[in-house]
């Protein structure tokens, strides 16, 4: 369903030419679960991003559902994660003119669903905050935000969720419920996870975790 084969990602700056992965080999079955894990810098935040199609490897290969998202254009891709991948970060990435309503219908909007409306008032209801539908993300708590990014994310029905330390940003008692929240969710629709975490104990909820040290999956 999601795999990368011998990936290799390196960036260019000022001090020369840096190594952040080097050869990276992962698959991801149909409704597994899998923690990425390592030090501060180590490049799981990388590895988040060629998984989810938003950037692409400096050789080797990252395959959504068998397509080789650095063979796709621009239009193929964004279509293949719409349809595909869901996606949260630690900084949630509400749109802040729009309510929470508005926001989590918006990936349906996007790809002409005509019934985005209701099925996005079924996705706040499911992460508790029905009544909160019409409140823009700032008169939001951040918990309340990282729900509704929960909800943008799963809304469309995702084969895959991806998600980067998605209760990083909370204190611990707001973040241990979203986390609840998160696996509630994935094991009740039985979706694909792939978490990025520094949380041993988060990870430790995953049936797969795997440790990224040195450029590499261990």
């Amino acid at each position: 369903m999601l795999s990368a084969r011998d990936v290799h990602k390196h960036f260019t700056t000022p001090a020369g030419r840096l190594e952040v992965l080097r050869g990276v080999d992962l698959e991801v079955a149909p409704g597994e679960t899998v923690a990425i894990v390592g030090e501060s810098g180590s490049g799981k935040s990388t590895l988040l991003a060629l998984l989810a199609g938003l950037d692409v490897p400096s050789s080797g290969a990252v395959l959504i559902d068998g397509q080789d998202t650095a063979r796709l254009s621009e239009k193929d891709l964004v279509t293949l994660r719409a349809r595909t991948l869901g996606i949260v970060f630690q900084s949630f990435h509400l749109m802040g003119g729009l309510s929470a309503l508005e926001n989590v219908s918006l990936p349906l909007e996007l790809r002409g669903d005509a019934d985005a409306l209701p099925r996005a008032r079924a996705a706040l209801a499911q992460v508790g905050l029905a009544a909160r539908a019409d409140h823009l993300p700032s008169r939001l708590s951040g918990g309340e935000c990282q729900r509704v990014a929960l909800a943008r994310a799963l809304v469309v029905e995702p084969g895959i969720l991806l998600a980067d330390e998605p209760s990083g940003s909370l204190d611990e008692r707001t973040g241990s419920a979203v986390d609840d929240l998160l696996f509630e969710l994935v094991a009740r629709r039985g979706t694909a996870l792939v978490l990025v975490t520094h949380s041993e104990r988060l990870a430790a909820r995953c049936a797969r975790r795997v440790r990224l040290a040195g450029g590499r999956l261990c």
